[in-house]
């Protein structure tokens, strides 16, 4: 179980999250919907363990993945090296394996420049699986993708996500999105004294 106790969080004494408290089952999606600058990204930074500088607790297991609105890939290093670089106990076998259920079967010594946009974010979600993941966070991995791409990718995350049953948190400020893809769904609304769950 996730647990997520966030008492405050400020950025220069400036209050950004306020009160914040919830869980995360194995295997179940959460989506997290609000306006742009609420404090979403940064809610998953700490949940991530990539921000300590809040007043609270979490409680996460140790094996996550995290997928970023942009790919955040190597470009000097193949799709394999990729993919095999954050996970070393990964074999290559295995790290294909999760290329060819991404849909990128045989593109292994394949660059990332010479990959389309949609096949960098397919690549960042082979990355992310590959390591079998406890607890996957995903921020806004559909964002700037054309209507048809991002289709296809929120497929292939329902597959994923099907197949490897992690604990899942995702933002998207689209309720298509987080209808689809989440079980449940929290919307974080600002506030004078940080943001808090609706």
């Amino acid at each position: 179980m996730i647990r997520v106790d966030i008492t405050s969080k400020r950025f220069a004494g400036i209050p950004v999250l306020g009160a914040i408290r919830f869980e995360i089952a194995p295997g179940e999606t959460l989506a997290l919907v609000g306006p742009s600058g609420v404090g979403k990204s940064t809610l998953l930074r700490i949940l991530a363990g990539i921000d300590a500088a809040f007043d609270g607790r979490i409680e996460r297991p140790d094996s996550l993945a995290f997928v970023f609105q942009e790919p955040t890939l190597l470009p000097w290093r193949s799709v394999l090296q990729n993919v095999l670089l954050p996970h070393p106990q990964l074999s290559p076998q295995r790290a294909r394996e999760m290329l060819a259920q991404s849909g990128l079967e045989g593109k292994d010594d394949l660059f990332p420049r010479q990959l389309s946009l949609g096949q960098q974010r397919r690549l960042s979600l082979a990355r992310a699986f590959a390591g079998a993941p406890d607890l996957l966070i995903m921020d806004e991995p559909f964002v700037s993708l054309d209507e048809d791409t991002a289709d296809r990718m929120l497929t292939l995350t329902e597959e994923l996500i099907a197949r490897h049953r992690p604990a899942t948190l995702f933002v998207t400020h689209d309720m298509r999105e987080a209808d689809r893809l989440a079980d449940r769904i929290l919307r974080l609304d600002a506030r004078a004294d940080g943001a808090r769950l609706a």
